[in-house]
């Protein structure tokens, strides 16, 4: 059995289904869009709430920042593991927490030059990951936020799928605080969503067909006689990831 089919039959970890140089093409980019995002910010919008309750724009930016800063460097990264551990609880609001407060105090201004410079070491140090690393078991890991359900990953689905997936989410998540528009492209954020449905269709292995409207959309069939669903892209992704609810298969969880 290979890699791939041991993972879509739960019998190995998710590994991640994208290329790691399409990964790392994704992940700079996705570093890129935050930062324009954040410039793009009027002083008022940094204080607006969030989907994320216990976190306004200013406090998602520092959870961003810090994350990226855990992927550039191998030292920060244990530092961080190491702080998270000791604080207790569940370890991703301990990690998450451990990053807000490391730089809640800093300046919109400082939060964002900080971004532009941590955003392309953290790609280069995702995209330099040897091969054999990236195939590093992480036993228990979320599928949502709570933590109520878990599985095997590879280190490889953390750095090229999640460590993309969870700063693009967020992206959405302030274009959605401010009412400010999500730039999308077919060519990064399409990929990236396309990516996200092809793994929520494994993981309810039910037939359907989906359609996601907007500039990140697509249309997918998964085998016949099952139910069809038509929603924006962005919405789904939302839907899915736990941000709103989904009837039938749309409850279907899906990590960012």
């Amino acid at each position: 059995m290979t890699a791939a089919a041991a993972a879509a039959t739960g019998t190995g970890p998710r590994r991640p289904r994208l290329g790691h140089a399409l990964a790392g093409r994704l992940a700079a980019a996705e570093y890129t869009r935050w930062v324009a995002q954040l410039r793009s910010l009027a002083p008022a919008d940094w204080e607006r709430p969030t989907a994320c309750p216990a976190w306004d724009v200013h406090a998602m930016a520092c959870h961003v920042l810090g994350m990226a800063e855990f992927a550039a460097s191998p030292l920060e990264q244990a530092r961080q593991f190491l702080a998270a551990r000791r604080a207790g609880g569940f370890f991703l609001d301990a990690l998450t927490g451990l990053q807000v407060a490391k730089h809640r105090h800093r300046s919109p201004a400082e939060i964002v030059e900080r971004l532009a410079a941590t955003g392309p070491r953290a790609a280069r140090g995702r995209a330099r990951m040897p091969r054999l690393v990236r195939q590093v078991r992480l036993r228990e890991q979320p599928v949502d936020d709570t933590g109520a359900s878990t599985e095997d990953w590879t280190l490889g689905f953390l750095t090229d799928v999640i460590l993309t997936r969870d700063p693009w989410l967020h992206r959405s998540d302030i274009a959605a605080a401010t009412g400010r528009a999500m730039t999308l492209t077919a060519g990064h954020d399409g990929v990236l969503v396309a990516d996200v449905a092809a793994e929520w269709a494994q993981r309810h292995g039910q037939p359907c067909a989906l359609v996601l409207t907007g500039p990140a959309g697509g249309r997918w069939q998964w085998g016949a006689g099952g139910p069809g669903y038509e929603l924006d892209a962005i919405e789904f992704c939302r839907v899915v990831s736990g941000r709103g609810a989904g009837e039938g298969l749309l409850a279907t969880r899906v990590p960012f």
